[in-house]
């Protein structure tokens, strides 16, 4: 996961019930209420089907602070969460 500062990316598997809709709508509303968040409206999913896709969405999640020009190295980025990978 990276928090960018008005978005968030996340790579995550879902329950079929209630699913990835009813999960991302329960979490936005829950920051927005108790954290004060704007959130984007709406939200993009894309289903991984192989280790390929994964290593691309991964990529492009941790670099997208580098490509807003936030940092110049993705290790500086201090709002990411990467179970194993740092």
């Amino acid at each position: 996961m990276v928090i960018m500062p008005d978005h968030l990316h996340l790579i995550a598997g879902f329950n079929k019930m209630p699913g990835i809709k009813h999960t991302i709508q329960t979490f936005k509303r829950y920051h927005a209420r108790n954290e004060g968040v704007v959130w984007q409206s709406g939200f993009f999913e894309h289903r991984l089907r192989n280790d390929a896709e994964f290593t691309e969405k991964f990529h492009y999640v941790l670099f997208n602070p580098v490509r807003k020009q936030l940092v110049n190295d993705a290790r500086e980025w201090p709002y990411k969460f990467c179970r194993g990978y740092f």
